[in-house]
């Protein structure tokens, strides 16, 4: 068995010098299990529709392994939320298979067409292009914090060919100084702002939520229904949790993330 971890949503993500680009939040409590065993055909358990047959047996062939063996993907959240299940599915699928890790990265490009950070050890250490599947830059790791997260609205799988996302040249530039904690939180809710006002939803009440829980900021996933209050860790108000239960969210849990004290 195989576990890959997903993400949960972004710090910042739009457009850097025109091309898309983002700085992903970590979650290494949350992703997919893959399990792989020999079998003349490829058969594959896939509840959730995470892969599906054609793209597991393209995935397969393009990390250098036969398209054969009984295969099952088990997600812990559900797609469409922007957490990575499904770059993580595929991830786990390659390396439960023992693909070639070096091609793990354009393979899931080629047959996603947008792909998060989650084959690198350290994926919130890198400028991410996801629709090439490349570290444009490495960044300090994100401070230390404890992040409250649930998925509000309908799920939203990404569209490759979508590109309408605000400019956040000067939120990376900042956030490449290495910012602290409340700083990091600040640039994460200028980019969550800024996304939610071209692209919506109008009547998302995260950042009214974060405001009322004492929150430092909030983070959303910029496509998908992922959003997430930062708080310091230690913080996180006892009663915070149910409170986003009631304010309509799913799936509600807490986690750490981050490198940095």
């Amino acid at each position: 068995m195989v576990f890959v971890a997903g993400h949960f949503g972004e710090w910042i993500q739009g457009l850097v010098g025109g091309s898309l680009a983002l700085v992903t939040l970590d979650c290494r409590d949350r992703g997919v299990r893959a399990t792989w065993q020999d079998a003349p055909q490829l058969a594959l358990d896939d509840p959730a529709g995470l892969i599906g047959t054609p793209r597991a047996k393209a995935l397969l062939e393009a990390v250098g392994v036969a398209p054969r063996g009984k295969i099952t993907i088990a997600p812990d959240l559900p797609p469409g939320g922007g957490a990575g299940m499904s770059t993580a599915a595929l991830v786990a699928l390659a390396r439960a298979a023992g693909g070639d890790e070096a091609r793990c990265a354009a393979a899931c490009l080629s047959v996603e067409g947008a792909v998060d950070p989650l084959m690198l050890d350290t994926p919130d250490s890198v400028l991410w292009a996801p629709r090439s599947a490349t570290a444009l830059a490495p960044l300090p790791p994100p401070p230390r914090a404890t992040i409250l997260g649930g998925f509000w609205g309908a799920p939203y799988r990404t569209d490759p060919g979508d590109h309408d996302f605000p400019p956040v040249d000067d939120l990376i530039a900042e956030w490449s100084q290495g910012p602290h904690l409340s700083e990091a939180a600040r640039l994460a809710s200028l980019s969550a702002s800024r996304t939610t006002a071209r692209r919506g939803p109008g009547d998302d009440p995260t950042e009214g939520l974060a405001q009322r829980l004492g929150a430092l900021g909030w983070a959303r996933a910029h496509t998908g229904s992922a959003r997430a209050l930062i708080f310091a860790p230690g913080t996180l108000p006892e009663t915070a949790g149910a409170a986003m239960r009631a304010a309509g969210y799913d799936h509600v849990m807490h986690f750490e993330t981050g490198g940095r004290t």
